[in-house]
């Protein structure tokens, strides 16, 4: 014999089970100004929640307002850098509900869906290439003249610096790797002796260049320098921690270094 359970009326739910989400207008009534406002903010909040691209826009936007008003920028930059990041953030919205919309539509695989989302994902490519571009533009000239102001009593330091930031750099790396025990003095373990070393090497080129051309070599050598730390994680010898302590401590002891010994 077989007993069933009786059907539990869908007002009876939990409340929990519910979206939280505002519900649509009544049919036959359009929406108002305040429900489209909210309906957006909803969308904007939704995108946040579940794209990381868009968390790491969202924090750089705030982070380079944030150093456009430290730097003092002029006005017509400041704007440049409104439109290069809302560019942005439009995009990486519109590619998430161009994904949306076709995994809703798409069953499997389908090649033209796959076309669809790489082209979407390239336009979100094109525009952060093109604000990066923007914000180099607008940064150069300011932070060239704060940093030569900061530098200029180093800017003939010997290289005998730079030799010993570096030397200094590979025995912290090496005596920090023998107390945490982990990894070896060249793959592994905390932290990433790699990672220390190039961004050892950005801080060095950081005081060591004219004026002229100081923040352009400074900008080349910190990509490449990152570009190393990218390649530690990608191919899995540290994690972005132990690449993270290893570039910020080599960073600090070459500042420290030309700080001291300058």
């Amino acid at each position: 014999m077989t007993v069933s359970s009786p059907r539990r009326d869908p007002e009876q739910q939990p409340q929990q089970s519910r979206s939280h989400r505002m519900p649509p207008p009544a049919p036959g009534r359009a929406p108002t100004v305040i429900d489209s406002f909210n309906y957006a903010f909803e969308g904007i909040i939704h995108v946040l929640r579940t794209q990381r691209n868009l968390r790491i826009h969202f924090a750089v936007a705030i982070a380079v307002i944030a150093t456009a008003v430290a730097v003092g920028v002029q006005r017509l930059e400041l704007v440049a850098l409104l439109l290069a990041i809302a560019f942005v953030l439009i995009t990486e919205m519109i590619n998430s509900a161009i994904e949306g919309a076709i995994d809703v539509s798409t069953t499997s695989f389908d090649p033209n869906a796959k076309l669809a989302k790489d082209v979407a994902a390239g336009a979100v490519l094109i525009a952060t290439i093109t604000a990066v571009a923007i914000g180099y533009l607008v940064f150069a000239q300011a932070a060239a003249h704060r940093s030569a102001r900061l530098l200029d009593r180093v800017r003939d330091a010997p290289a005998e610096i730079t030799l010993a930031a570096l030397v200094l750099v590979i025995l912290v790396v090496i005596g920090t790797k023998a107390w945490t025990g982990r990894g070896t003095p060249l793959r592994g373990g905390l932290p990433s002796g790699h990672a220390a070393i190039a961004f050892a090497g950005w801080m060095a080129a950081t005081y060591i260049i004219g004026d002229d051309h100081r923040f352009l070599i400074s900008s080349l050598t910190f990509i490449m320098a990152f570009l190393v730390a990218q390649t530690r994680v990608e191919a899995g010898i540290h994690s972005a921690l132990e690449v993270f302590y290893g570039g910020a401590l080599g960073a600090l002891v070459t500042l420290i270094a030309f700080q001291v010994l300058s």
